[in-house]
Parts: C-alpha cells; sequence; structure tokens
C-alpha cells in the first residue's frame, strides 16, 4: 500500500467558501478533493490529509496564531507518518496576505526550502508541488487578501521552475480550477470534485 500525504491549508481542509469572515466551515466527508482523489485511487493507496486554515510557508502568524508556520510543524507530521510515498505540497496562499508583504518570488523559495527540509528527513519518496489557484480580491476576504492579486503575479512559473530544479512533480491548479466568486480563496465542492480527479491521474503517473 502506498502512502500519499497532502500538506496544505484550508483548500486541502476543505473549508468552504466564507460568507461571513469570523464563520468557517468544512464540507462533510467525501466533498473535499483529497477524498475524492481517494475514491479514485481505490483501497491500494492511502490518502492523509494535512490540512489547516490558514497555514502558510514559513511564516508564523501575528495576527491568528495557531502555528500556522507551515515548515515549523513539517518535521513532526512527517514522521508521524512515515515512511511516505508521495508528499503533495500545497501552499503559498496565505503568504499572499498583506501582513506578511512577500513576492511570488519569495513564495516560491519558501516552497523549495520546505522541499528541501522534507528531504533531509529521508521519509519522503517524492514530492508534487501544486500552484494553488489564483486568488481573487472578493467577497468577506477582500481586505484579508488585499493587494493580492498583484503579489501573486509570476507565481506559476516561479513555483514550476522551482520544481523542475529540485526533480519534483508540478501541478497549476489554476489550469483546472478556480476560486470561488463568494471569497475569493475557498473552492465550491464542484472545484473540489474536478481537482480530485486530476490529482488522481497525476498521483498513478507519478507513483508508476
Amino acid at each position: 500500500m502506498s502512502v500519499i500525504l497532502c500538506y496544505g491549508d484550508s483548500n486541502t481542509h476543505g473549508t468552504r467558501p466564507k460568507q461571513v469572515i469570523t464563520l468557517s466551515e468544512r464540507y462533510p466527508p467525501g466533498v473535499c478533493w483529497t477524498d475524492v482523489m481517494a475514491a479514485r485511487l481505490g483501497p491500494a493507496h492511502r490518502v492523509l490529509s494535512e490540512g489547516l486554515p490558514g497555514r502558510t510557508t514559513v511564516h508564523d502568524d501575528p495576527v491568528e496564531g495557531g502555528a500556522r508556520n507551515g515548515l515549523a510543524v513539517l518535521p513532526a507530521i512527517l514522521h508521524s507518518h512515515k515512511p511516505i510515498d508521495l508528499m503533495i505540497l500545497m501552499l503559498g496562499t496565505n503568504d499572499l496576505k498583506p501582513r506578511f508583504a512577500v513576492s511570488a518570488y519569495e513564495i516560491a523559495r519558501a516552497v523549495e526550502r520546505m522541499v528541501l527540509v522534507t528531504r533531509t528527513h529521508q521519509v519522503v519518496r517524492d514530492i508534487i508541488v501544486v500552484d494553488p489557484p489564483p486568488v481573487r480580491e472578493a467577497g468577506c476576504l477582500d481586505v484579508v487578501f488585499e493587494g493580492a492579486e498583484a503579489r501573486q503575479s509570476g507565481l506559476t512559473a516561479h513555483l514550476e521552475a522551482m520544481a523542475t530544479r529540485q526533480g519534483c512533480g508540478f501541478v497549476a491548479a489554476g489550469a483546472h480550477i478556480a476560486v470561488s466568486a463568494a471569497d475569493g480563496v475557498h473552492w465550491e465542492a464542484d472545484a473540489h470534485a474536478r481537482f480530485g480527479e486530476v490529482m488522481a491521474q497525476q498521483v498513478q503517473e507519478r507513483l508508476s
């Protein structure tokens, strides 16, 4: 049985698009892309979903707190689930918040650091880097992600170049799905379904 670790943020957690900024709801089991992917792959693959709303790549969040620095907790998660055949790494969306003030290039470098740290622990055989779909400044999260549309310019190219340099698989999620118009960040159920199918195919090809 192969073990697949999905390491991400709220869109790996399965957070519904928000209508109220302070209200966070999660899709029921079976809807999130990780569940769709797992169903498509079948019982020969064990899919582990490690998605935390608000998770960044390498930044402590001074506003929301909550151990959201993805790099800081990564070693514990890796060793909790070892050995891991494939890690799907999809982070960077929350780095676009103005409080972090980083560029698309710096986000890609932060993801690269996560790849390098992962390899030092020698418990993951292979990695797929996912470029999150572009955010929109819309709905109740428009202030939270103010200026993000401009800051994310070039992120796909930087992440793809990094993945190539590091020998990782690469998927640009924005080529397959778009964020919800309701809040500009989270995904509607049909997007989760489509992306789950896409990732199932990617995983099968990568593991073969």
